[in-house]
């Protein structure tokens, strides 16, 4: 343990909070909006032990990964069709498929749902379990490790430098999640964007997982989208927002000042 404070592994342990900061924003944003499917008065709690159990899973993880990392990447099944399809699976790349096709489904099942008007109609959804919003806060975390640690070991393969930076980006996100849901709350409109920023995590995942199975579709290679063009995208969607939020302010206001024009006169 005393290793962990030598100039090396701190000036690594710097580095990792700070990826796992990057890299914890969609898991925290993923947290935000499924913690919304829990009973209203339990919404709190879901999120606290949601985090506390995918940070313990998570150094599970972490644990396993510096030991059995080869079982991961050893060759699972193939698939192969001629001319429509053809990819090699490993179980890396099973888990981030499935996250994507996941989250994917869930955003687009959350954005048809504000579609419909159901919440402002007064038709709430029946609220899930609290076990059973946290399994999938939990199980989603997993997907979302794969990369920080993955990363992690690229910095360091010292244990306790990457587990301290998984539980001090476990206190962060403990800290934030609650005043990042009651933005989203006040704010919804960048529940929204909230959303789409989720299926952008979907799509980013899929291509991740077609790129490890070394997929090919109708003769297409599948590629990795890369990070500088996640980033790029969702600073794209973040300005767009802020800009079209302030422009309907502008034109409420005009609406206003027109309507009280036209009731003097």
């Amino acid at each position: 343990m005393t290793e962990l404070f030598t100039l090396a592994n701190l000036v690594d342990l710097t580095l990792l909070i700070a990826l796992q900061a990057v890299l914890g924003f969609d898991n925290l944003l993923y947290i935000s909006l499924e913690s919304k499917r829990a009973p209203v008065d339990k919404q709190k709690s879901v999120r606290f032990w949601g985090i506390i159990l995918a940070v313990f899973f998570r150094i599970i993880l972490l644990f396993l990964l510096l030991r059995v990392i080869k079982v991961f990447q050893e060759e699972l099944f193939s698939i192969h069709f001629e001319g429509i399809i053809h990819a090699t699976f490993n179980l890396h790349a099973v888990v981030v498929l499935f996250g994507g096709a996941f989250i994917l489904y869930t955003a687009m099942k959350e954005i048809l749902h504000m579609m419909s008007l159901e919440e402002l109609d007064g038709e709430d959804r029946q609220a899930k379990s609290m076990g059973f919003v946290i399994f999938w806060i939990v199980a989603m975390n997993v997907v979302f490790s794969f990369d920080s640690i993955l990363s992690a070991m690229a910095v360091t393969d010292v244990f306790y430098v990457m587990a301290t930076a998984i539980i001090i980006g476990g206190i962060l996100m403990v800290v934030l999640a609650d005043t990042v849901s009651e933005f989203l709350h006040k704010n919804r409109m960048y529940e929204v964007l909230g959303l789409f920023i989720l299926f952008l995590v979907g799509v980013m995942l899929l291509t991740e997982g077609g790129h490890l199975s070394h997929m090919k579709l109708f003769g297409n290679e599948i590629l990795q989208m890369s990070k500088t063009t996640f980033y790029f995208i969702l600073a794209v969607l973040v300005v767009s927002a802020i800009v079209q939020s302030r422009y309907q302010k502008k034109l409420n206001k005009a609406k206003q000042k027109a309507l009280a024009g036209a009731k003097a006169a």
